[in-house]
């Protein structure tokens, strides 16, 4: 999408700006203890606490040559750990509650790598679309099982390129979910993408504040429906084969 002067573009960045929000208001937030959900060898300041709302501490970090940050949410979510995983599992059901996502299609899983295309669709600028490759681990923490999901860029591995949809090249991140209890997770998310295009740096950090928590919202809403329990149930089942 291209903007014809200085003007009009100014103006979509000026309902951008206002569209993402201003930082909400500091609230206190004490979060039990668990660990890092990214190693010290990988790239990346330190992180520092960026803000806290809706239950959620957002973490922020500079990555060198880059204005675009990377963030990290800590929330808790009401659900087992393994019920939450299995909604992050479900891509097939992403557009019917993951915010923005108007396409995810699974192109092949295996026993622990899922290699999916998704496609977005954001206000007032052209589509983005990319193809992830997901690794997910499991081990034994102290409350029960730990799960974790790292993902990268595999565009080679999925759909060409697309007249009118900008095409992601930059996008990793991950979940660590930690088992708070049987009935809750301390949930961890971490992400660093640059969706392209002429939206300016303060807009897109501010615009992944705000994703990061209708996420969360996401995934706290959608986990309710049973369907989620039964999932985890079989994957303890299938786990616990594996182990035999």
């Amino acid at each position: 999408m291209r903007f014809p002067n200085p003007v009009t573009r100014l103006a979509l960045f000026t309902f951008l700006a206002l569209l993402a929000g201003p930082l909400p208001a500091a609230e206190k937030l004490v979060l039990p203890p668990g660990p890092r959900l990214v190693e010290k060898n990988e790239p990346g300041g330190e992180w520092v606490q960026d803000s806290v709302a809706q239950g959620i501490t957002i973490y922020s970090r500079s990555r060198e040559g880059s204005a675009l940050k990377e963030f990290k949410g800590v929330g808790m979510i009401e659900a087992p750990a393994g019920s939450v995983f299995a909604v992050l599992d479900d891509s097939e059901s992403y557009p019917s509650f993951m915010p923005y996502t108007s396409e995810c299609r699974v192109l092949k899983r295996e026993k622990d790598t899922v290699v999916a295309y998704q496609r977005l669709e954001l206000p007032l600028v052209s589509d983005r679309d990319y193809t992830l490759r997901s690794k997910n681990q499991t081990w034994q923490g102290p409350e029960g099982t730990i799960y974790r999901i790292r993902w990268e860029p595999a565009n080679d591995q999925g759909p060409a390129e697309k007249a009118g949809v900008l095409r992601v090249n930059v996008c990793e991140g991950g979940w660590l979910l930690e088992p708070n209890g049987d009935d809750s997770t301390r949930a961890t998310y971490v992400i660093y993408t640059d969706s392209g295009g002429a939206i300016p740096p303060f807009i897109a950090n501010n615009g992944s504040r705000v994703a990061i928590r209708k996420v969360f919202e996401a995934i706290r809403k959608q986990v309710k429906d049973p369907k989620y329990n039964a999932a985890a149930l079989n994957l303890a089942e299938v786990r616990n084969r594996g182990a035999e």
